[in-house]
């Protein structure tokens, strides 16, 4: 990791032969940190000091933003060597960011068999497992013996992206079996490779969805995962690595969707004026919500002034189901990204948020209650039984929405996540304020 300490040092040397010496003998992802953190202007320069090998690993760990720049200060003989060592699903990767341009002057640098592979990549749909494999794999036949894999191995495939696995195929490049590393290395030479391979292959399709692939890795312990199109041919595999990036992309994702920052993809050290394009639509959005809520509470404006204390009550009855309704909201969003519930389930977990919500609308309630009866005149003490059960009735609603929309939403092949947390607090205030305010009304009549 990349202290700041140590990035300091590296600032602090000024004989650039001695700053090339530390930067080509640190790890490529700390560089990488390193220069993404420099003046525009010292980027190129710095990636210049490092050699050939250190500069094609250190590229891969640059934000879009920095390749694109680098891309566009260096020489084409130094750009052509970079996407040439890229491995195939990190270069789509970085087209997908760069204009179209440029994507078209980079592929023309490129040599066939490299273009084919991007191009392959990038003919798949977005977020799918076509579109984040690599082509890079280790194909082997049904006839070889254990020696001869090896052999072939060590001839042709040292640059391949992972090696633990090697699939067996057909003419035809059907996926056939499966056989690990392990197993050739401690099988007897002489043995078939059909022989010792697996044939309960564990595989994905070019259109299965991105989260879907990770899961599958994740489940079945896999370090790499086979892609195959609609004819079972293989056509690439899935990493652990990119797998990683899968999970840290959807969790970021939900987590950003749920606090309502727009596309989900807002980074920590954004410049400004991308944190108010994140952030501001749903903000303004809110707004126009709050606008519904307050046009609930508006026609009341009589019945406050009578009963002053409700002006009290009204934000703890608000603040408590919000966060009830929020709970309800991240638990069952995180279960449909992570695979542990499915739509049928929607009964199962509605039953349970209910039951859980018996309790809570007891606690709730009766602490609300107190609250009130301790905040009310004498006159009005009957508010605190009415803000008691307004508190239960909406705890109960809570839970409900919190969970019925995200499930309604994956029902319909919507990202559950677009149930924002500000979305759904903001209509629960307004059904509970409506709520509450009429049956103090009513309650009113009654008394006097």
């Amino acid at each position: 990791m990349l202290t700041q300490e140590k990035a300091i040092s590296f600032s602090a040397i000024a004989d650039l032969n001695q700053l090339k010496l530390q930067l080509n003998s640190q790890p490529a992802v700390d560089v990488g940190e390193y220069i993404a953190e420099l003046p525009p202007e010292r980027r190129a320069l710095a990636f210049r000091l490092l050699s050939k090998a250190q500069a094609i690993d250190v590229f891969e760990y640059l934000p879009p933003e920095v390749q694109e720049e680098l891309l566009e200060a260096l020489h084409d003989v130094q750009v052509c060597q970079i996407m040439e060592a890229m491995s195939p699903d990190d270069r789509a990767a970085l087209f997908d960011e760069l204009p179209a341009r440029l994507v078209k002057r980079l592929l023309q640098q490129l040599s066939p068999s490299e273009r084919q592979a991007t191009a392959t990549i990038l003919g798949y749909d977005e977020d799918t497992a076509g579109r984040v494999m690599t082509t890079e794999y280790v194909r082997l036949r049904e006839g070889l013996t254990v020696q001869e894999a090896l052999e072939k191995m060590r001839k042709s495939d040292q640059d391949k992206e992972s090696i633990y696995y090697a699939y067996v195929t057909d003419d035809n490049r059907k996926l056939v079996s499966v056989v690990s590393l392990r197993q050739l290395l401690f099988s007897i030479p002489t043995a078939k490779i059909k022989d010792i391979a697996s044939d309960r292959v564990i595989k994905a399709r070019t259109e299965m969805p991105q989260e879907e692939v990770a899961r599958l890795l994740k489940r079945y312990d896999l370090i790499a995962l086979p892609v195959v199109d609609r004819e079972e041919r293989l056509v690439g595999i899935v990493t652990i690595d990119d797998v990683i990036d899968i999970l840290e992309e959807e969790a970021t994702e939900d987590i950003q969707k749920l606090a309502g920052v727009s596309g989900g993809d807002e980074a920590a050290l954004s410049p400004p004026l991308i944190t108010i394009q994140k952030r501001l639509p749903w903000l303004v959005g809110n707004i126009g919500l709050y606008i519904g809520a307050a046009s609930a509470i508006a026609p009341f404006q009589q019945v406050i002034s009578v009963v002053p204390v409700l002006a009290v009550i009204m934000p703890i009855l608000s603040n408590a189901s919000g966060n009830v309704a929020i709970q309800a909201l991240s638990v069952t969003v995180r279960g449909l990204g992570v695979g542990e519930v499915t739509p049928s389930d929607t009964l199962q977990i509605l039953r349970k948020e209910l039951l859980a919500g018996v309790g809570t609308a007891l606690a709730l309630g009766f602490s609300l209650g107190i609250l009130s009866l301790i905040w009310s005149p004498a006159n009005e003490r009957w508010v605190s039984i009415v803000a008691a059960l307004v508190m239960a009735i909406n705890v109960f609603v809570a839970a409900t929405m919190g969970t019925l929309l995200p499930m309604g939403l994956k029902r319909v092949n919507l990202d559950p996540a677009l149930i924002s947390g500000p979305l759904l607090t903001t209509l629960l205030d307004a059904v509970g304020f409506l709520t509450f305010l009429s049956l103090i009304s009513l309650a009113l009549q009654i008394v006097r």
